[in-house]
């Protein structure tokens, strides 16, 4: 089966669960704990119902938008996640220019494996650079100076990370932070000689923005969980939220909230835009899904902030529950990774093109042409 046979999110996730060492598959594929979560995110989808009107014209269908003030093809962005390289040798960039092809913003982790200066190069499109706020305050300082330099569009600080999620199957497989692997993860790796090639000899998967910064961390031999419970400032405040808006100055958003409290005090710290996240299921086990957060904070705070759904979006029509609900924008992940690790960058334009296209023909099916008349008119949760 080749990504020509692809035709939805779980089709790519068999070819990448195929391709990658056995750790490597279960760090994109696994969750929190028992995994609810990570389950809900996606499944909270089907407790809402798309209503379509008929008999009204759709032959033309324009879901183009803005984010960040920037105009966008359609309302979908590219969620950071770490460590790109370690799913197809493309990595970071191939995404970038998928996501340039299909003219939406691209997210690069802290934990990535481009620089930031690299993937500022590639193309016009919105370039939204995540950002941990390290135990060393220069380290987060340099970052922003480097996004501003490279004509980043905006800043995304992720919020849901003081300690590491209890991440069992990386426990259970092996999975570190870097390319020295768990001895338990030698026979999986071992059945996939290029990617260890790459690992291990071409040194690929190296977190460049933090490895080359100044006092760089030393962690060749910690796991994910201790690197993250190493390295992040558990102190963080919405006072440290001030401080970086200021230092920033541009658009900001900060991820992981979910609540309209927390919106609201994202809102008053100078944040621009909120994504509704529980970390892909990958946080805290039991936290709610994204999808069921929307209406609460588009009704207290759409006016003054933008609203990111993310989390267990597989389905166009889960893109169209979303906004109808009153996100103004879907973030992915899962959603990609699974197609980078099947075909790099031809695997990625090939889901997104897959996703996009059910988008439009999700808001065709329920009559509407345009996101600007999305709304609840159109959705409706079951009873």
């Amino acid at each position: 089966m080749g990504i020509s046979q692809c035709f939805n999110t779980m089709d790519f996730r068999r070819i990448a669960k195929r391709k990658l060492p056995a750790p490597v598959f279960h760090y994109i594929d696994g969750g929190a704990d028992d995994e609810w979560s990570l389950r809900r995110n996606t499944e909270a989808f089907n407790d809402y119902e798309l209503l379509p009107t008929h008999l009204s014209d759709v032959s033309s269908i324009d879901i183009r938008t803005s984010l960040f003030g920037k105009s966008i093809d359609w309302p979908v962005m590219i969620a950071p996640t770490g460590a790109s390289r370690l799913f197809h040798r493309g990595g970071e960039p191939a995404v970038a220019r998928a996501a340039g092809a299909f003219n939406m913003p691209y997210s690069l982790s802290t934990v990535g494996t481009t620089t930031i200066e690299d993937i500022g190069a590639i193309g016009d499109h919105p370039k939204v650079f995540q950002i941990y706020v390290f135990r060393d305050r220069e380290m987060t300082r340099s970052f922003v100076a480097r996004c501003k330099e490279a004509n980043y569009t905006a800043l995304c600080l992720t919020v849901d990370t003081p300690v590491a999620g209890n991440r069992e199957r990386d426990n259970h497989f092996g999975m570190m932070a870097t390319a020295k692997p768990a001895l338990r993860s030698v026979p999986s790796m071992l059945r996939h000689p290029g990617w260890l090639y790459r690992a291990v000899v071409r040194k690929d998967m190296e977190l460049v923005n933090i490895t080359q910064s100044d006092n760089a961390p030393k962690f060749t031999d910690m796991s994910v969980k201790d690197f993250i419970d190493s390295q992040f400032d558990r102190s963080l405040t919405w006072k440290d939220v001030e401080w970086l808006a200021g230092e920033w100055g541009g658009p900001l958003i900060i991820k992981g909230v979910q609540t309209v409290e927390d919106c609201r005090k994202a809102a008053d710290s100078g944040a621009t835009a909120v994504m509704l996240s529980n970390h892909g299921g990958r946080q805290l086990e039991g936290s709610p899904a994204p999808v069921d957060c929307i209406s609460a904070v588009a009704d207290a705070l759409r006016d003054r902030l933008e609203i990111i759904c993310d989390g267990g979006i597989r389905r166009g029509t889960h893109i169209v529950k979303a906004l109808a609900l009153g996100a103004n924008a879907c973030s992915i992940g899962r959603a990609y990774l699974y197609p980078l690790a099947a075909g790099g960058q031809r695997g990625v334009e090939r889901g997104l093109g897959l996703l996009r296209d059910e988008t439009l023909r999700s808001m065709a099916l329920i009559g509407c042409d345009t996101l600007a008349g999305l709304d609840r008119r159109y959705v409706q949760r079951r009873a």
